[in-house]
């Protein structure tokens, strides 16, 4: 059954298809296909329709319905936003100067619109934003502004500057010394050596600050600028502005890493250096003579190949020329100059390739050809008289040397004192022989005690006859100039013959270094000499020796100005209790016109005293003849001691305003005024200092290793920027190097050429230049000069081209020939033409080493911002900053361990 159901169904379905086929045609199937489609597809329309219709009556009911509203600080935000912003209104002034506000406004807007505008509007064009930048620049420079004014800067520029840089080249200088000490050349040349030499040297100067780090890695360095600036940010900016972190973190990108850091760069550039020291000294005609000695020191192989492709190039241009006539002659001259300067750069080059190279010194050294100067010109030259010294002191003989210049120091002054004492005794004057030879004799007997006595130490080994007679003399017979002819005279001829001194000392390194400090390594004008070994001096191509004490103090006083002091009147003053002595001091002034000046200044014995410990100091020469008169304890204010004071003090004064001692000693004369000027003397030395001799030196640490502003000696003068820039080129050139006594004696040449230079108110100029390099008028200067060097015609600079590697070796030549062409004869004729020349390429190469020079900028950007911000812990701060080196860290563990031990 269920079989035929099935067979029945299938029977009548086949049945129905056949005839629907037969009926509508064999594509029916698919009509009706697509009419089903058609109608779901309708359906789901039309429920969509319905649905969102609905949906959008069911939302309306739900606005109006009961439940609560959205909150209010949503729609005040809202409303905000979709209100319109107000417009900010901007105060142009910055600095309270109008000369300064307007050049300064256009760097502002300038900035703005290269810097931040050009990307800004691609992403709004509201204007808000770069309203509230600016806003926010001119509030810091405004609060820089006043803090700027409210700081002295004088105390910065004329002592911590010089300071700092003088402090940088000591460091820089021991770095040298260290890679010196060291035996492999190619580690001595190497820069990176050099670099670590320089840190580890400051390491042991600043003890708990090196930069090492700051200025070898970029990272570190745009970390260290980035906390310097977030500092001064804090500082500068209102306080809103501050705790706006976009803002802030916007505003500190911009200052470290577009400005500070671009700043830095191009300040420690050596070639950017180098091209300032040629535009700084344009003006200064070019030195030949220099530019062939750079040529002839110069152990960089690269700057004498690019001084030779420019050689060549001008031959070539030369050559090309089609001249006639006089023309022909200068062009003949050129070629044959060019030519000169080839063969000197082709020479040289091959010395270096060839490692042949060795110190001039040692080429010069072929004793057969040495300028011999004899003894007597040495004795009476600073320069040469200095390495004599130096190689007596070497041979154990400097009593010797010591015990000459101390006699004729002594014939000098005793032959002026005894023409004053006739002098006065044909004007019919009343002046005491017996005091005038009894300060003699004190003086000769001091020479025989310190250099011939038993007890001298070291004693001068000369005849035991003759210094016997010469003792028997002093007790006998008063004292004359000519009492120590005998014994001089054959100390002299000990120095001369002696195969230990003079002799020997001809064929001494030293003696090439003094003929090189005197620049006389060249051939002599004529054989002959006085002991027949080598060729006699009769002059120098560029420079000569001179050969007396008149040459050496010409032009240091004017001897047609004579001064003459006495004390007219003595009196017992009562000050607050204390009971002194106070002396009338009558100062006559003949000037060169035949006019007189004459004034009167009050001086207590004290006052005498430490004038009279100032200048033996000063002029070592004076202690054995310049006797001060004693001090007494009891009784000091009778009028009988007074009178007898008043005339020893007389005599004094008299003795030391001879014209044969201020004739002997030139740079005695500055000191005589300041003690005879009419206002309140300024004692160089304390009360203490006075009434107890110096018997330790006032630190146990090594000046080496300390900053070069510890060095200021109170003693010496009170001008402090006169005091430090003596200093500097005490630290330029080298002169702690130098034996004491005749250190004193270059300190005080310097001391008073700088006088002569600047004028006894160096200090005010010094003031006034300071003043004006901070007026308003030179700032505005300042901002315009930066405004059109980085928006020439208003438009953004182009970053110029890499400067070619030989344009910048000819620039380094350039640069090193304008510094030696500058140096005045004067200051070689003071400490050496080899020591300046020395010192000079010092400094020069100091400024070669970029990292060193970002050392010297981040050390001048701290000490400004110390100066502008004293009230804050800046100090503090940069110990901590700087602290992160690890040879801090290496140096602190070092100090720990030798304080256990």
């Amino acid at each position: 059954m269920f079989a035929e159901a099935s067979l029945s169904v299938w029977g009548w379905g086949s049945l129905g298809v056949v005839l629907f086929l037969i009926s509508f045609g064999p594509f029916a199937i698919f009509y009706l296909a697509f009419y089903v489609l058609c109608f779901i597809g309708g359906g789901f329309v039309v429920l969509l329709l319905f649905g969102k219709t609905h949906s959008e009556k069911h939302l309306e009911r739900c606005e109006h319905s009961s439940l609560p509203s959205t909150q209010t600080a949503i729609l005040k935000v809202s409303e905000e936003m979709k209100s319109e912003s107000k417009p900010i209104k901007i105060d142009r002034r910055l600095t309270g100067s109008n000369i300064i506000d307007e050049p300064l406004q256009q760097v502002i807007q300038f900035a703005l619109r290269d810097y931040i505008q050009y990307w800004y509007y691609t992403l709004s064009e509201d204007e808000t934003f770069l309203l509230e930048i600016r806003q926010t620049f001119q509030n810091a420079l405004v609060e820089f502004s006043t803090r700027s004014k409210d700081v002295d800067w004088q105390p910065y520029f004329t002592t911590r500057l010089v300071d700092d840089f003088a402090t940088h080249l000591r460091v820089f200088r021991k770095a040298q010394e260290k890679l010196n000490e060291r035996e492999d050349q190619k580690q001595r040349d190497a820069s990176d050596e050099l670099i670590d030499s320089f840190f580890e040297a400051e390491v042991e100067m600043e003890r708990s600050i090196c930069r090492d780090v700051v200025c070898t890695s970029r990272k570190d360095e745009e970390g260290y600028l980035r906390d310097l600036c977030e500092v001064l940010l804090y500082l500068l900016l209102p306080s809103g502005d501050f705790h706006n972190k976009n803002m802030r973190y916007f505003l500190r990108e911009v200052l470290a890493r577009g400005v500070l850091l671009p700043l830095i760069n191009q300040l420690s550039d050596p070639d950017y250096i180098n091209q300032f020291i040629v535009w700084m000294i344009y003006d200064s005609s070019c030195d030949y003579e220099a530019f062939l000695n750079i040529l002839k020191l110069t152990d960089n192989v690269f700057e004498l190949e690019a001084v030779k492709d420019k050689v060549l190039e001008e031959l070539q241009y030369l050559r090309s020329l089609d001249t006639a006539g006089d023309d022909i002659n200068v062009i003949k001259n050129q070629i044959n100059s060019l030519n000169f300067v080839k063969k000197i750069c082709e020479t040289r080059i091959q010395r270096l390739k060839s490692g042949k190279e060795v110190d001039d010194l040692k080429l010069a050294a072929n004793f057969a050809k040495l300028c011999v100067i004899p003894l007597e010109h040495i004795l009476v030259h600073n320069i040469a008289l200095q390495f004599f010294m130096d190689y007596m002191q070497l041979m154990g003989g400097q009593a010797i040397l010591f015990f000459w210049l101390t006699v004729e120091g002594y014939r000098v002054t005793a032959q002026q004192q005894l023409e004053v004492l006739q002098s006065s005794q044909r004007d019919g004057k009343k002046q005491s022989s017996q005091t005038t030879k009894g300060l003699l004799r004190a003086a000769a007997l001091g020479v025989f005690d310190q250099y011939l006595s038993e007890k001298a130490s070291p004693r001068v080994q000369v005849d035991e006859a003759a210094v016997a007679r010469l003792a028997q003399k002093l007790n006998t017979e008063d004292p004359t100039p000519e009492i120590f002819d005998e014994i001089q005279r054959k100390v002299y001829d000990l120095m001369l013959k002696d195969d230990r001194y003079y002799p020997k000392f001809k064929h001494h390194p030293m003696y090439v270094h003094m003929l090189a400090d005197l620049d006389m390594l060249k051939e002599p004008s004529f054989r002959g000499s006085d002991d027949g070994d080598g060729e006699s001096f009769n002059g120098s191509p560029t420079g000569s020796i001179n050969l007396s004490l008149d040459d050496l103090s010409s032009g240091s006083m004017d001897e047609s100005v004579q001064l003459h002091a006495f004390i007219s009147d003595t009196g017992v003053c009562n000050d607050h209790g204390k009971t002194y002595a106070l002396y009338t001091v009558t100062v006559v002034r003949k000037n060169s016109d035949g006019s007189q000046d004459t004034w009167k200044t009050y001086r207590r014995y004290s006052d005498f005293h430490d004038f009279h410990m100032r200048i033996t100091e000063q002029f070592e020469s004076l202690a054995p003849i310049l006797k001060l008169p004693g001090k007494k304890t009891f009784n000091n204010m009778d009028r009988e001691f007074l009178e007898k004071r008043k005339k020893d003090l007389n005599a004094y004064l008299q003795l030391l305003l001879n014209p044969e001692i201020l004739k002997a000693c030139p740079f005695l004369m500055p000191f005589v005024y300041d003690f005879l000027e009419n206002k309140a003397y300024s004692k160089g030395k304390g009360d203490f200092a006075r009434k107890v001799p110096p018997l330790i030196p006032k630190s146990n640490i090594d000046p080496e290793h300390c900053r070069v502003s510890a060095q200021l000696d109170d003693n010496v003068d009170d001008n402090i920027p006169l005091r430090v820039m003596l200093l500097l080129m005490d630290e330029v050139f080298d002169l702690k190097e130098r034996n004491q006594w005749l250190r004193r004696n270059i300190k005080n040449l310097l001391q008073q050429l700088i006088k002569a230079t600047y004028g006894d108110t160096i200090n005010r100029k010094i003031v006034d230049h300071v003043d004006n390099m901070t007026s308003p008028e030179q700032v505005s200067d300042y901002v315009k000069r930066f405004r059109d060097s980085y928006w020439p015609n208003g438009i953004l600079a182009e970053t110029p081209p890499r400067r070619e590697k030989n344009t910048c070796m000819r620039t380094r030549v350039a640069a090193k020939t304008t510094l030696l062409g500058i140096m005045p004869d004067e200051l070689k004729h003071i400490i050496g033409a080899d020591t300046s020349r020395k010192g000079i390429l010092r400094v020069f190469d100091m400024f070669q080493h970029q990292p060193l020079n970002r050392r010297l900028v981040y050390v001048f950007i701290e000490g400004i911002l110390e100066t502008l911000f004293p009230q804050h812990k800046f100090p503090e701060l940069f110990v901590k900053l700087h602290s992160r080196s690890p040879r801090v860290l290496k140096y602190s563990k070092k100090i720990r361990s030798l304080q256990k031990r």
